[in-house]
């Protein structure tokens, strides 16, 4: 099944959440995180791993699903828990979620699918195309996947309960997918209608603030100029610079603020509580200290 259909003038608004389930380690380099040498590189520069979670209309969408423990600490990261404590943070059961958009198939976006019974999946052609195709005979295309992962997917697909989407498309009223690429062949970012307006969850379209301030892509990339169109479209799409949320930036844990009994859940529908970075010293100066929480 193929979605692409128009956006309604009158979207309902989500509450918008993001859950921090992983972090690289802290000493983590610069270097690691861009294409093209940076004078930052041998800067500390983590990553976080997250999840989203919009909620609104009679719908509980979770965008990507994380990685399962064995795989992430197999990559060598820190697993801090699963997606789904965060989902119990905002009142929610796995049951409960009506839709599961994979922004793309990577390891870090894809994991516990079978933990949604009752979601439909939204994937975007070109990646189950890529990730089940002959560019996985190449190893450094295969790396970013995890084969179990991929086949939950694929088991999902014959039980009727995956949607494929193109350049772009509605999963409901106020939450639009748009193909960017660059990343993956079918990286997808998602606006989300919220109070404070139109945010982009970016998700791998811009890794970190860094990469956009530098215009220097993430070096994990199948295609350099897709990657730099897409750090123009997610500024586009997002109604400020300071409503475009980064895939994997600890930078988002010091601009949100957090729900009380759970710290590692981000209001992103919340005005931020400082203004999104507009350069390099400013991003180092909003960084938290180390990876982890």
């Amino acid at each position: 099944m193929t979605v692409n259909t128009a956006n309604s003038d009158a979207a309902p608004v989500y509450s918008l959440h993001a859950v921090h389930y992983a972090s690289s380690s802290g000493n983590r380099k610069a270097s690691h995180n861009f294409m093209t040498p940076v004078d930052i590189h041998d800067l500390p520069m983590p990553l976080d791993f997250f999840v989203w979670v919009a909620v609104g209309a009679g719908r509980v969408i979770l965008i990507d699903t994380g990685s399962e423990r064995n795989i992430c600490e197999s990559r060598g990261h820190i697993y801090l828990r699963c997606p789904t404590e965060g989902l119990a943070a905002l009142g929610h059961t796995p049951e409960d979620v009506t839709d599961v958009i994979v922004t793309h198939m990577h390891w870090d976006h894809l994991g516990h699918l079978a933990m949604f019974p009752n979601a439909r999946i939204h994937v975007h052609k070109h990646e189950m195309a890529h990730a089940t195709g002959c560019a996985m005979c190449h190893e450094s295309l295969r790396r970013p996947y995890d084969v179990t992962q991929v086949c939950s997917l694929i088991v999902a697909l014959y039980n009727d309960r995956v949607c494929f989407t193109e350049a772009t498309a509605d999963v409901a009223p106020g939450i639009r997918l748009h193909h960017v690429g660059g990343h993956a062949p079918g990286l997808q970012v998602v606006q989300v209608a919220t109070r404070r307006g139109k945010v982009v969850v970016a998700s791998d379209a811009m890794h970190y603030f860094a990469n956009s301030i530098l215009n220097n892509p993430y070096p994990v990339i199948v295609d350099v100029r897709e990657y730099l169109d897409g750090l123009v479209l997610v500024e586009q799409l997002a109604d400020s610079r300071d409503h475009v949320i980064p895939g994997h930036d600890p930078v988002v844990k010091t601009m949100y603020p957090t729900l009380d009994a759970a710290p590692y859940v981000l209001d992103l529908a919340a005005a931020p509580r400082i203004t999104r970075p507009r350069d390099l010293a400013s991003w180092i100066d909003a960084a938290p200290p180390a990876a982890g929480k």
